[in-house]
């Protein structure tokens, strides 16, 4: 009888032991699913780059050397809202897969580090280096916080910093500013370039409702070249972070292609990026249109620019920017961190009947990522992973519909509406914490047939690219639960989706 009793206490306890195992992972699920209510983390994207933690806008002085690609970006370590300015740091082998590195730009007594790029002085014209260790110099903006409060208008300088150390530290210029503000109070944002023709490095400028260019033999002494864009393109807001680089058609024929970012005055209202095509000759840039052109229609792509010194057997332009707006950046419910980068993009030069365009494709490197693609012929189904491409081929371009959709009735729907492609978010989860995220954005086809669709979401993006980049849209969204439900009302031959798993551990 003892040991029957003991078998029971012993099987009792066993039982009692389970139980307390079952409610404990209950609790420990319900925490963590408040806590990442709390923090956010819900809505850090598998596959897009973002902060360990704190404030992240503009990304910066991206650059390739030695196998790695560089980012820097505006960073506030201290915080999730704008404050003052560092550039942060990570590299990739790949443009997807990051490590953080340590800051590279501290603020300093000259003023807060903003947006500029980085380029190798591969020739030590800078002197700071060697030919066999070039340096790499970082060409940014001070921001002097103090000359603003005190109401003047030249508290913008540009500077400049070196590494001899693949940009794991740095070294600021002893006699920086190397360019003083001539009385203008937005001067900001310099994107260099290296000119072979004139063995030259072009700086292009931000000033205001225009752009400057500057030149320099060595990247510490500029000289004034001339302005281009007062009487140019869309002028609703302040025009910032330039990027002015060539680029070859389907043709062979070469242009040069000049960015600009725009805030406020985008197609959706807010913050967004034009660009123009057109010659440049190392000192001006000339252009024969006035239309604007918008590299991307959704209201979450600003500030973006393009990596310097691709090698010439990849031959891209690749380009990121900041997966944001200025008109909610602040409050979007995200609180560990704020803010993440687009997915990589090529940029191409394509020559249409109604002129030139640039497209937008995203990188080849993403197929890397993505699962093996399954097949869909029902008009709904259902995904696993939180994060997937969609793919539609063989579209009628009239009848293009579909809905990516939760258990809690919440959608995000893009369709075909007179003449445009629509994303309307307005019931695609929460939205309270401003009152213009919740709308719909309209992208103008323009005569553009559509064939095929990919949707990239990524638990708080979706980026839509309409044949191959021909017309872009990319928005932020914040489901209360993931879209797991496709629901297609087009008509559609081919439907592919690709599960990514995720590849970015913060």
């Amino acid at each position: 009888m003892r040991i029957i009793a003991l078998k029971f206490i012993v099987l009792f306890f066993i039982i009692f032991l389970l139980g307390c195992n079952e409610k404990s992972e209950k609790v420990n699920l319900k925490t963590a699913i408040l806590k990442d209510s709390i923090t956010g983390e819900q809505y850090r994207p598998n596959f897009h780059f973002t902060p360990k933690k704190g404030w992240m806008n503009d990304p910066n002085g991206m650059v390739f050397y030695k196998g790695e690609y560089h980012l820097f970006y505006q960073y506030y370590p201290d915080d999730n809202v704008w404050g003052p300015m560092h550039w942060g740091h990570a590299v990739s082998n790949d443009m997807l897969h990051w490590k953080h590195l340590p800051i590279a730009l501290y603020p300093d007594n000259l003023g807060y580090i903003f947006s500029g790029s980085a380029v190798i002085d591969w020739n030590n014209t800078s002197g700071f280096g060697t030919l066999e260790n070039p340096p790499m110099v970082a060409i940014f903006t001070y921001h002097n916080m103090e000359g603003e409060r005190s109401g003047a208008i030249d508290f913008q300088t540009q500077g400049i910093a070196y590494s001899l150390d693949k940009g794991r530290t740095w070294t600021k210029y002893k006699d920086n500013p190397v360019i003083k503000n001539p009385g203008i109070k937005d001067f900001r944002d310099p994107k260099v370039m290296w000119f072979e023709k004139s063995k030259k490095w072009i700086m292009t400028l931000a000033v205001k409702d225009h752009v400057e260019f500057y030149s320099s033999k060595d990247l510490k002494k500029w000289e004034y070249e001339s302005k281009f864009g007062s009487e140019k393109g869309n002028h609703d807001g302040v025009w910032e972070c330039p990027d002015l680089f060539s680029l070859t058609d389907q043709n062979g024929v070469s242009k040069w292609v000049l960015l600009l970012s725009i805030n406020p005055g985008g197609p959706q209202g807010g913050s967004a990026t034009q660009y123009f095509i057109g010659d440049f000759d190392g000192n001006m840039f000339t252009t024969a249109g006035n239309e604007t052109k918008w590299l991307d229609y959704g209201a979450d792509n600003y500030a973006g620019v393009t990596f310097s010194d691709i090698p010439e057997n990849d031959g891209r332009r690749l380009f990121m920017g900041w997966l944001s707006n200025w008109q909610y950046a602040r409050e979007v419910p995200t609180y560990t961190w704020r803010s993440a980068m687009t997915i990589p993009r090529e940029l191409k030069l394509n020559e249409t009947k109604n002129g030139y365009f640039v497209t937008s494709k995203p990188v080849k490197e993403l197929q890397n990522i993505l699962l093996n693609g399954i097949v869909k012929t029902e008009k709904k189904f259902e995904v696993l992973n939180e994060s997937y491409l969609l793919e539609f081929d063989k579209i009628k371009s009239d009848t293009f519909s579909v809905k990516l959709a939760n258990t809690l009735n919440e959608f995000l729907e893009i369709s075909i509406t007179d003449n445009n492609l629509v994303v309307d978010r307005r019931l695609a989860g929460n939205s309270s914490f401003n009152d213009v995220f919740e709308a719909k954005h309209k992208a103008p086809l323009n005569g553009i047939i559509i064939k095929k669709v990919q949707i990239y979401f990524d638990k708080s993006s979706v980026e839509i690219f309409v044949n191959d980049g021909e017309l872009v849209i990319t928005d932020l969204v914040f489901p209360t639960e993931t879209y797991k439900s496709v629901n297609n009302f087009g008509d559609i031959e081919l439907v592919t989706i690709y599960p990514i798993d995720l590849i970015f551990d913060n």
